[in-house]
């Protein structure tokens, strides 16, 4: 079981669940997912197919009344919605995830490229005007200097805004960012518990090692 490595959070990705169709099955999975997190908290994302998601029986409108549900039902600490998605959809759940002290982290995935510094940070802004607790991107890079963008675009927000931010890039060439992504002011990174739902997520005991050794280094300096 995951929860037994001790993670600061579970994601459920929702979109892999063979009976996503079927709501009730939903909120008891995600019940029992909570029972077992043990206290974790759990976060609850449907990734879209255009950010990298699963393909769904549902449409988008029966996305929003799953999740809504889900917040309704208070069986999740933190919820993951696209910033891209339809604005009213946005507010609506914002709304009720408020209403229920849900967290809400309101994400921008880019599996082709990284996009200049000033979108990044646009991107990081988008998500706090647009109401989310927590702002994450995650892009693919095509050269090191795409990670220093995304890094850079990193640091300058989290000194500018007033939330949370995640940040990574993806894929092997990507895995620096999230080890050293806390450095520049992203506050969570994602890694494989059992299985990778993301290219280049890196297992939770080496991540627990690299911290381990980055930090001791860091105050003996």
């Amino acid at each position: 079981m995951v929860s037994a490595k001790q993670p600061d959070l579970l994601e459920w990705r929702v979109d892999y669940f063979d009976d996503i169709g079927d709501l009730g099955a939903v909120l008891s999975l995600a019940r029992e997912i909570r029972h077992a997190a043990c206290g974790i908290p759990v976060l609850f994302t449907r990734r879209s197919t255009k950010e990298g998601g699963e393909s769904i029986p549902l449409t988008e409108e029966q996305v929003v009344t799953m999740i809504i549900a889900v917040c309704t039902e208070k069986v999740v600490e933190l919820l993951d919605f696209e910033m891209d998605s339809d604005p009213a959809h946005i507010d609506r759940i914002r709304r009720v995830a408020k209403a229920n002290g849900i967290g809400l982290v309101l994400s921008f995935h880019n599996f082709e490229a990284t996009p200049p510094l000033e979108v990044l940070s646009q991107r990081f802004a988008m998500a706090q005007r647009l109401g989310a607790d927590v702002a994450k991107i995650a892009v693919m890079p095509k050269r090191p200097e795409d990670l220093i963008s995304l890094m850079s675009a990193t640091l300058e927000s989290s000194q500018q805004l007033d939330i949370p931010l995640v940040s990574m890039s993806m894929g092997a060439g990507g895995s620096p960012t999230r080890l050293l992504g806390w450095i520049f002011g992203s506050a969570m990174t994602f890694v494989v518990g059992s299985a990778a739902s993301a290219p280049g997520q890196v297992p939770i005991e080496d991540m627990d090692t690299v911290l381990k050794i980055l930090q001791k280094s860091m105050e003996d300096t």
